[in-house]
C-alpha cells in the first residue's frame, strides 16, 4: 500500500484593523461615557453635579472631535469616506454608522456651544485673541435658552445610544472572528467605555487645577459600578461559555492554553482590573486616599484602552484559517506609534485650545475668570 502525504498551505493574512481602530473605539466610547457623565448636571440640573458635568463636557467634545480623524485613517484611503454614501448599504452596521456618527458629532458640538457661550460672552471685551472669537463665536448676545439645552442634550443621549450600538454590533456580528462574534462584546464595550471616561475625568479634575473633592468622590463610584457591571459581564460570557459551549469562550481558553503572549494578557488584565476595583473601593471608603484619585483615573484609562487593543490587535494574530498564531510587531510609522501618539497628542491639543479660549470651568453657574489672569493649567494666578 502505497502511503500518500497530502500538505496544506494556509497563507498569512495581513491584519485589516490597524492601532487607529483601537483609538477610534476607545475615543467614542470616552465621548458618549463622559456625555451620559454630564447629563445630571447639564440636561437635569443637579447641582452637585455642576463641577463634574463642566469637566465631562469638555471631555466628550474633545474625544468626539478626535474621534473621527482616527476612524477616517483607519478606512487606510480616507477620501473614501464617501462610498458610505454614494452607495449605501442599510444592512451593514458600519454603514448605518455612518449616518449615526455625523449627527452625534454635531449634536454635542451644539449643546457644548449652548452651554459655554453664556460664560464666553463675559469675555467679550477681553483683549487679544481670546477676546476676538469671545465676541464672535456666541452669535449674538441672547440667552440660550433652558429648553433647548435640555432638548439638545436629549438628542444627543440618544444618537450617543445609536453609536454605542452600531460600535458593538459591527464587531459583534463577525462570525469569522469568534473571539468578537458574542453578545457580551457590546456590554464590555459599554462598561468599559464609562470606566475610561470617569477616569478622564478624574485626571482632567487633577490637571485642570480644579482639584474638586466631589468630582473625585463620585467619579470613583461610577468606576466602581462600572467595574462591577463589566465583571459581570465578563462572567456571564464566561459561565455561558462553559455551559453552551460558546464559541468565543472556546477560542479564549484556547488561545489562553496555547500562547503564553495570551497568558500574559489574560493575568496583566484581570490584574489592573482587580486593582482598579480595589483601587476605587478604598478611596470610596476612604476619604484621604481620595487625593490620588488621578492615579485610579489614569489606570481606568489604561483599561479602557487596553481592552480594545487586546480585542482588535492581539485577537487579529489568532490564525482563521489555519492552527496557530500569526506574528504582529507594532510598527513606528503613521500605521502604528507614530498614529497612536500622535492621536492623543491631536485630543491634547484639542483640549489646550479648548482651555485657552473658551471660559468652560465657569459654564453651568461656574465663576468667570478672566482669560489674562489663568495660568497654563487653566487655574487663577492670584500671585
Amino acid at each position: 500500500m502505497n502511503s500518500q502525504s497530502i500538505e496544506l498551505l494556509a497563507p498569512s493574512y495581513g491584519i485589516a484593523w490597524y492601532p487607529w481602530a483601537v483609538q477610534y473605539f476607545f475615543l467614542i466610547a470616552i465621548s458618549y461615557g463622559a456625555l451620559w457623565i454630564a447629563v445630571p448636571g447639564v440636561m437635569l440640573g443637579r447641582t452637585a453635579w455642576l463641577p463634574t458635568a463642566r469637566l465631562a463636557l469638555l471631555a466628550a467634545l474633545s474625544a468626539t472631535l478626535v474621534a473621527p480623524v482616527s476612524l477616517l485613517a483607519d478606512l487606510h484611503q480616507p477620501l473614501r469616506f464617501w462610498h458610505f454614501y454614494a452607495y449605501p448599504t442599510p444592512w451593514s452596521w458600519m454603514s448605518l454608522g455612518s449616518l449615526f456618527l455625523p449627527l452625534y458629532v454635531a449634536l454635542v458640538v451644539v449643546l457644548a456651544w449652548l452651554v459655554w457661550r453664556e460664560p464666553m460672552k463675559a469675555w467679550g471685551s477681553a483683549p487679544g485673541l481670546a477676546g476676538v472669537i469671545a465676541r464672535i463665536a456666541p452669535l449674538g448676545e441672547w440667552t440660550s435658552p433652558r429648553w433647548l439645552v435640555v432638548l439638545t442634550a436629549a438628542a444627543a443621549v440618544v444618537t450617543s445610544l445609536a453609536v454605542m450600538l452600531y460600535t458593538g454590533a459591527e464587531v459583534a456580528v463577525l462570525k469569522g472572528r469568534p473571539l468578537w462574534h458574542t453578545e457580551y462584546l457590546p456590554a464590555m464595550f459599554l462598561f468599559t467605555g464609562v470606566i475610561g471616561a470617569a477616569g478622564l475625568v478624574l485626571v482632567l479634575n487633577r490637571f485642570s487645577g480644579l482639584c474638586d473633592s466631589v468630582v473625585r468622590a463620585q467619579m470613583l463610584i461610577v468606576i466602581l459600578a462600572a467595574a462591577v457591571l463589566a465583571g459581570l459581564a465578563a462572567g456571564g460570557w464566561f459561565a455561558q461559555g462553559l455551559t453552551l459551549n460558546e464559541g468565543s469562550v472556546a477560542a479564549a481558553l484556547d488561545s489562553v492554553r496555547n500562547n503564553a503572549e495570551w497568558r500574559a494578557i489574560a493575568l496583566w488584565g484581570a490584574a489592573a482590573g482587580v486593582i482598579l476595583f480595589l483601587g476605587a473601593g478604598l478611596m470610596t471608603l476612604l476619604r484621604p486616599l481620595r487625593h490620588a484619585g488621578w492615579v485610579m483615573g489614569l489606570l481606568a484609562l489604561h483599561v479602557a484602552w487596553m481592552f480594545r487593543w487586546t480585542v482588535f490587535m492581539d485577537v487579529q494574530t489568532v490564525a482563521r484559517n489555519s492552527a496557530g498564531f500569526h506574528e504582529y510587531s507594532l510598527p513606528l510609522g503613521s500605521q502604528g506609534l507614530l498614529g497612536i501618539v500622535g492621536t492623543f497628542g491631536l485630543w491634547l491639543a484639542a483640549v489646550l485650545v479648548m482651555n485657552l479660549f473658551v471660559p468652560w470651568q465657569a459654564a453651568l453657574g461656574g465663576q468667570v475668570v478672566a482669560p489674562d489672569t489663568r495660568n497654563l493649567a487653566g487655574e487663577p494666578n492670584y500671585g
